[in-house]
């Protein structure tokens, strides 16, 4: 899988929801400045709650901003199979016999992407996954604790 692919790919669903995220934050700054909005007694509340939300959704799309421009100068590399993973690694894992994709990346750990026919999920080092993925290499296995419950792993790829 060309890797270099998957990140555009990366940048692109991150620029559709900005997109998303610039229309809501509009409509609520709208919605918090439109004379509808004022107080009709000092318990309505509705032009101050519309303002908070533009401000949240004003900040998630500052952060997706950020994302965009560190996904855009993040240096990709290719791994050795007998090398650890790292950022940047694309990883097959099993997990009980199910076997997924995961793209080590510096931010929005969540994002699902799909690329050459497999569906990709976006982790971060920080995540409890991308902790446990940190270091290993090829053909190593290990259990950990998800949730309530054990897992058994299987580091099938790294590149």
């Amino acid at each position: 899988m060309k890797k270099t692919t998957l990140l555009k790919k990366i940048i692109a669903r991150l620029n559709e929801n900005l997109d998303v995220l610039d229309k809501a934050a509009r409509t609520s700054r709208a919605e918090a400045t439109h004379e509808s909005s004022k107080a009709e007694s000092k318990y309505d509340t509705r032009g101050l709650e519309a303002g908070y939300l533009a401000s949240g959704q004003a900040r998630q799309a500052r952060e997706i901003q950020e994302s965009i421009k560190v996904y855009e100068s993040l240096p990709l590399r290719d791994f050795a199979a007998d090398e650890p993973v790292d950022m940047t690694a694309l990883v097959k894992l099993e997990a009980d016999g199910s076997g997924s994709y995961y793209f080590i990346g510096p931010k929005n750990g969540g994002l699902e992407i799909e690329h050459a026919g497999e569906e990709i999920l976006v982790i971060t080092p920080q995540s409890p996954l991308g902790e446990n993925l940190m270091g290993k290499q090829t053909g190593q296995r290990w259990t950990a604790k998800l949730g309530g419950s054990t897992v058994k792993y299987h580091l099938v790829s790294v590149s």
